[in-house]
């Protein structure tokens, strides 16, 4: 099925590029005039659609302008990261800690997050609710042990627990958790023991975490001066695929104070505003159903050759692969149904395209972040997006 589905991509491929059409020029021109349609009250940034949430003492105040301490764009990730790395970063061997042995830990029911609510239980999906808002959780380790060679668990010091996955061809990929389950080190070894660092986060912060706390309630509301085409490209209006790199390729619109956990970008609006998206709008799901069909498959190539050339670049770098729905249905069912298909996106881009596993996140948000705000189908709703966050869950020189 995989070499069927190759060679379908390659069949297209190579097909001659069609001549500029009048129904080209037309959408070209529709192209440029959404470009340069002015902003309206609908809100750009996800973490502005969330339901307010009392801010915790320290924290910024909901009334202060994100303008008053408004600096110009980071030019590059390592600038984005200058005031969380002062100074250089010492990273450890992931394997030197000396671990014992154990049994694959179970991981059918996470554990509910201090504050939180467990609501419902679906395809070995938990939906949980906190603050007024649904999230949804799952093991995630299921895509990256699919074809191993070998996997086998650890028990490490201070409750933690290391997974190591061999690939066929000697590759290893170590993730650590902390007692919370949370991701706080994940490394690619390569069969030359060469480490690259997908997954970071300071050992000192997590020791002090006993319950989920959004970090973004310490920043203020975020407020760009730029326009919406430089920090959403619409997959709809790309005509050359070489546009899907030079957006990902471009660094976060703001500082990142520290490295984050992959649990806290995901969970965290605030947090994952600081980097562009990409909406894949051009993958059509049927309604209901999270099955990506093959006619569809062939509209991800632009965008996995641009993941493919920046891992070409840097292995380290991580994907966050979003789901999303419409309004129409139940609430709990659409957040289920947005977090299946973003793990179908993210499959048809490994079993398809390559792009490894490891370098991809996945979560789905339900209605909760809607693109149109309108309570009908809306096809503009019912989207996947990408998100380029390796300068939030790793320094920058990590992989050198």
């Amino acid at each position: 099925k995989r070499r069927k589905e190759r060679e379908a991509v390659k069949r297209r491929a190579a097909e001659p590029e069609p001549a500029i059409t009048e129904e080209r020029l037309k959408r070209r021109k529709e192209r440029e005039a959404a470009m340069r349609r002015p902003e309206n009250a609908a809100r750009l940034f996800d973490s502005a659609k969330e339901k307010p949430v009392r801010r915790k003492p320290g924290g910024a105040e909901p009334d202060q302008p994100a303008r008053a301490r408004a600096e110009r764009l980071p030019e590059s990730d390592a600038a984005a990261q200058a005031r969380a790395s002062r100074d250089p970063v010492q990273i450890g061997s992931v394997i030197s800690e000396k671990g014992r042995r154990i049994e694959r830990p179970r991981r059918e029911r996470p554990e509910v997050p201090e504050g939180a609510e467990l609501v419902r239980e679906v395809n070995n999906r938990f939906i949980f609710r906190t603050n007024n808002t649904y999230f949804i959780e799952r093991p995630r380790e299921e895509r990256l042990i699919i074809d191993a060679r070998e996997v086998y668990y650890e028990e490490l010091p201070r409750s933690r627990q290391r997974e190591v996955v061999v690939r066929p061809d000697g590759t290893r990929i170590v993730t650590i958790r902390n007692r919370w389950g949370d991701v706080v080190r994940r490394v690619k070894i390569l069969p030359d023991d060469r480490e690259i660092v997908l997954v970071y986060v300071e050992d000192d912060y997590y020791d002090e975490v006993l319950e989920w706390r959004d970090p973004g309630l310490d920043l203020p509301p975020l407020d760009l001066d730029i326009p919406v085409r430089d920090y959403i490209l619409d997959a709809e209006w790309v005509e050359d695929p070489e546009d899907y790199y030079t957006f990902l390729d471009q660094p976060p619109v703001e500082q990142v104070e520290r490295t984050y956990s992959l649990d806290e970008v995901r969970r965290s609006a605030r947090i994952r505003d600081k980097v562009r998206r990409i909406d894949l709008d051009i993958i059509n799901f049927e309604f209901g159903s999270a099955q990506i069909p093959e006619s569809e498959i062939g509209k991800l190539e632009g965008v996995a050759g641009a993941m493919q050339r920046l891992l070409k670049e840097n292995p380290g770098e991580t994907f966050l692969i979003e789901g999303h729905t419409d309004a129409v249905g139940a609430e709990v069912a659409n957040l289920a149904l947005s977090d299946q298909r973003a793990e179908a996106v993210a499959t048809a881009l490994t079993n398809v395209f390559d792009i490894p596993p490891e370098n991809m996140e996945t979560q789905g948000y339900g209605e909760q972040y809607l693109k149109v705000e309108t309570q009908e189908p809306e096809r503009e709703n019912r989207r996947v997006a990408i998100r380029r966050i390796t300068p939030l869950v790793a320094p920058v020189a990590s992989s050198e």
